[in-house]
């Protein structure tokens, strides 16, 4: 039968690391042309607006879909995952956390593969519960040091980095301004609501890779199209995805300064099919839009992990 796991079965089971090789499989498979995803739609009223992502991976057996709902209230998200052959759902997943882990994971996904193999300085734009998982993925697969956060709330920025502290390993350290976050950053992170540029291109320094993983509607914006001219490499989880929501991108796209043809997709890199990073002085960036497969890896394995551990509740279908 079918399993419900709630939130608090999904704290039980995931961590970034398993996060991270849900989505690197995911990519992997995307990028060798096997997995099927179909970019967000959502349908709106004054009210509220309901998103789904949804895909397939033959690979795991899977196919499925991330449903959302956003309104004043707040968001709500699940996952609903089916089995490939016979089309009887496997899972209904709340995936609030769940969310959370796979975008955290997708940003140290392209540390991973993008970022210099000796970067040690974190810079993060965002104190936000999103920002938690981004900086556990970068410490997972780079020898980070040190983190600089900034955000406009200073209380909540210090909070923020007094709890980040205490988790990691190294020194999470609130910034005095936007600057301070960019300048001697190996590692860039954006992961906020902006409506307007975080930075200016000029901080950035050669070798640098940025995340940016806020930017998904035309009106929102963190970086902006100096830092994009300046980018050796612009990097995307999917083009079809980013070609309808990637804010930063949008702009220069329709002005002609950026062509579809040099948004390289991340799966195609771990594939072999094209290249990111070329020498050590490149600057790097990555738009993080999310994909229905990367939610549904990561389903699979949380299923996977229930079903050994007995959580979850059977569903009467």
């Amino acid at each position: 039968m079918a399993l419900f796991l709630s939130e608090s079965d999904v704290e039980q089971l995931v961590d970034i690391a398993l996060a991270l090789d849900a989505v690197e499989a995911a990519h992997r498979a995307h990028g060798e042309g096997t997995a099927i995803d179909v970019p967000r739609q959502r349908t709106r009223l004054p009210s509220a607006t309901m998103h789904i992502l949804q895909g397939a991976l033959p690979s795991e057996g899977v196919l499925g879909y991330k449903v959302y709902t956003s309104s004043r209230e707040g968001n709500r998200f699940q996952v609903h995952l089916y089995d490939q052959k016979t089309g009887r759902q496997l899972a209904v997943i709340e995936a609030n956390l769940l969310g959370m882990m796979r975008t955290g994971a997708m940003g140290g996904l392209s540390i991973k593969w993008l970022a210099r193999e000796n970067a040690r300085v974190l810079g993060v734009f965002g104190s936000g519960w999103q920002a938690r998982s981004q900086i556990e993925a970068a410490c997972l697969v780079r020898p980070i040091s040190e983190v600089k956060v900034y955000s406009r709330d200073r209380g909540r920025l210090e909070r923020f980095c007094d709890e980040m502290t205490r988790r990691m390993k190294c020194p999470v350290c609130p910034a005095q301004n936007p600057e301070e976050v960019v300048r001697g950053s190996d590692v860039i992170i954006t992961i906020t609501t902006a409506t307007n540029p975080l930075f200016v291109a000029d901080w950035v320094a050669e070798g640098a890779h940025i995340v940016a993983a806020g930017s998904n509607s035309l009106i929102r914006r963190e970086i902006d199209e100096a830092t994009i001219r300046r980018a050796s490499a612009v990097v995307v989880d999917s083009r079809a995805t980013a070609l309808r929501e990637a804010g930063d991108l949008l702009p220069a796209l329709e002005k002609g300064r950026l062509c579809e043809g040099q948004l390289i997709e991340i799966g195609e890199i771990i594939a072999g099919c094209r290249v990111g990073r070329r020498k050590s002085s490149d600057i790097t960036l990555f738009e993080s839009q999310g994909m229905a497969v990367q939610d549904v890896a990561l389903g699979m394995r949380v299923l996977e992990l229930a079903r050994e551990r007995g959580l979850g509740t059977e569903l009467p279908f």
